[in-house]
């Protein structure tokens, strides 16, 4: 069934947006899409590419010789038996759905189709985000010819990156600088203990603390168990550590600081996990707090960058600060190396004895989120509703209705 769609363009004249798409067993069998003048001519398309897949040996030919992107971008998906990260899906699933790239057939696109998606893209993201959209849809292009014949060129995506870094719409990242004051952390720690004492929440009191001592992403936080800590030699094994070339499988032993190994054993071993929690709820919660009290510009992130920015300030060296960041490539660390010894930030910091502390709450002796399913029970059959709705009606006083009569004094 096609579908018209008219679009106001940005000199004000009007495109008609044609749509063929035919599913199959509930899936997208085929899409394709083009821009008209009139119309007229997006309908006479239509009718023409919907005669011509009438015949479903056309349909199977047209899917297997030059299929849409967007249709082997959900084979890329479907098949890849390597565990794809959330970023990953959520970029690929972007460009899918809400891009007109995906519903251009492969042999239509070329590294003028790329920079054109790196221009749309950079509308509402940075440089850095456009790279990595780039990146993640080079990976399709990677494959797709050598494993399914598509007419997908790998030099196409080369071409229109290398097009994309001349112009500037696609880029590194700004390094951030931002680190947390002492001051700010007081206002922070003290707002999450007096709400811990309030109701069963994140004991973000420890996660805060733990992130600065360890050097850990919050991803990291939540995924790290019991069974990959060396308590004896104080440190853990981080499953699957963020890197550029390849996440999965990448599994690194990383050195736990003093005070990153105190707030651990204040831990108490109800899950597999050392924090049972979720990356969402830590990251909601850190920015919520930010938010409600006034602290501009500081991400969960950031609390890493301080960690590792005072293990330079400590007096320790690359190598030695690359044990406990987990990171390959000592290139990573030399932005650190400017900072000049200082000594401990966190000397007699008052807040590590509070992370240090052994966790207190309801029931099972530790803090579950705040917010848990509400319970839904089953509805009752309406002959027992009717039933219980009469029984009470009958044990009640009859009440009055209407107006009470206005009696003369």
């Amino acid at each position: 069934m096609g579908t018209i769609v008219p679009r106001k363009r940005k000199d004000g004249s009007t495109g008609y947006h044609a749509q063929v798409l035919i599913k199959r067993d509930g899936r997208i069998a085929y899409r394709e899409t083009r821009t008209f003048d009139r119309k007229a001519a997006a309908s006479a398309w239509i009718d023409k590419t919907e005669e011509a897949l009438l015949n479903p040996q056309a349909l199977d030919r047209v899917r297997r010789d030059d299929p849409t992107l967007g249709f082997v971008i959900d084979r890329y998906m479907g098949e890849s038996k390597k565990e794809m990260g959330r970023t990953k899906k959520q970029v690929l699933n972007t460009l899918k759905n809400d891009f007109d790239i995906s519903d251009m057939a492969c042999s239509t696109i070329d590294s003028s189709t790329i920079t054109s998606l790196a221009k749309e893209l950079g509308k509402t993201r940075g440089p850095a985000t456009v790279a990595n959209y780039l990146s993640h849809l080079g990976a399709v292009f990677a494959i797709a010819r050598a494993a399914w014949k598509y007419p997908l060129d790998p030099n196409v995506m080369k071409d229109g990156n290398l097009v994309a870094k001349k112009l500037g719409l696609t880029g590194k990242g700004k390094e951030r600088d931002r680190r947390p004051t002492l001051a700010e952390l007081d206002t922070i720690m003290s707002h999450y203990q007096a709400r811990e004492q309030e109701v069963e929440m994140l004991p973000m009191t420890k996660i805060v603390p733990f992130a600065i001592f360890s050097t850990r992403r919050q991803e990291e936080i939540v995924t790290i168990t019991w069974s990959d800590l060396e308590e004896a030699h104080s440190r853990v094994l981080v499953r699957d550590m963020k890197n550029p070339q390849e996440k999965a499988g990448n599994h690194v032993w990383v050195d736990l600081p003093p005070e990153a190994m105190t707030i651990i054993r204040s831990m108490p071993r109800v899950d597999d996990r050392i924090f049972p929690y979720t990356t969402d709820a830590v990251s909601a919660s850190f920015t919520r707090a930010c938010q409600f009290l006034g602290i501009e510009d500081l991400h969960f992130h950031d609390l890493r960058h301080d960690g590792i920015s005072r293990l330079f300030e400590l007096g320790n060296n690359i190598p030695h600060v690359a044990t406990v960041s987990g990171h390959r490539s000592w290139q990573s660390l030399k932005r650190y190396t400017h900072i000049r010894h200082s000594g401990d930030k966190y000397k007699g910091w008052k807040w590590l004895k509070v992370a240090s502390a052994p966790l207190t709450g309801k029931g099972n002796g530790y803090y579950s989120p705040r917010f848990k399913p509400t319970e839904i029970k089953p509805p009752e059959p309406a002959s027992a509703t009717m039933s219980a709705r009469r029984a009470k009606q009958a044990s009640e006083p009859p009440k009055k209705r209407g107006r009470p009569r206005k009696v003369p004094p």
